[in-house]
């Protein structure tokens, strides 16, 4: 199998390319990442070849440098890649149950407006693999977080009673999915702007999963790229 075979490519339109890494893949140039905390900091990658040691404390980062290759490594959070085709910039987003709650996707939005005049209406998003809503089982104090952060409870919320014995199938679920797309449509991305891959890293073994392996585990490394 080769190396365009085992990513999984997103398709946002020409002048762009933007892939996922699934287990056995090999990234096929350098991308600049950040050292990255939960948080919801926003970063602009200005050159190529900057060091993780230059961009500790970000989460997201930003680009109109071609050829400048952005990513950011999740085992489980979602990993959002954004692309404005008129204003020619892109955005890869680390946005875990702590980043969503921050709204960091929106945050990311208002940096591309204020820094290089892109408008909401016109971003293309791509949603890669991150655990789904059956496997993301959470404790009612993180489901209090998005309910007192103006969240839709009904749409992305569901409790299943019982005690089945089955890892993360009982108690209180999120679906990090939904939240990410009602964070970027309220912020005037157009829902058919955004596409998500719904693959659920927890149960798909073919992408590296921190609650099915442990926190030691391989990452996924999702990329964007002006070309």
């Amino acid at each position: 199998m080769t190396t365009s075979e085992t990513l999984l490519r997103y398709d946002l339109g020409p002048g762009v390319e933007a892939f996922s890494t699934r287990r056995d893949s090999v990234l096929p140039y350098p991308v600049v990442e950040s050292h990255q905390v939960h948080g919801f900091r926003v970063a602009i990658v200005d050159r190529p070849g900057m060091r993780k040691e230059e961009l500790g404390g970000y989460d997201a980062l930003v680009t109109s440098v071609p050829g400048c290759a952005i990513g950011v490594h999740t085992a489980d959070c979602v990993p959002i890649l954004m692309y404005n085709p008129q204003r020619r910039v892109v955005a890869a987003i680390h946005s875990g149950w702590k980043g969503t709650v921050q709204r960091i996707s929106q945050k990311v939005l208002f940096v591309l407006k204020q820094q290089y005049g892109s408008r909401p209406e016109e971003v293309r998003v791509a949603i890669g693999p991150a655990i789904g809503p059956a496997s993301f089982q959470v404790g009612e104090e993180v489901v209090q977080f998005f309910k007192e952060q103006g969240f839709p409870l009904e749409e992305i919320w569901h409790f299943q009673p019982g005690r089945s014995g089955v890892p993360m199938a009982d108690g209180h679920h999120l679906d990090l999915f939904k939240a990410n797309r009602w964070l970027l449509e309220e912020a005037g991305v157009p829902a058919a702007n955004i596409q998500s891959c719904g693959i659920d890293s927890y149960t798909d073994e073919t992408f590296f999963s921190a609650r099915r392996e442990g926190l030691s585990c391989g990452r996924t490394i999702s990329f964007i790229r002006l070309v």
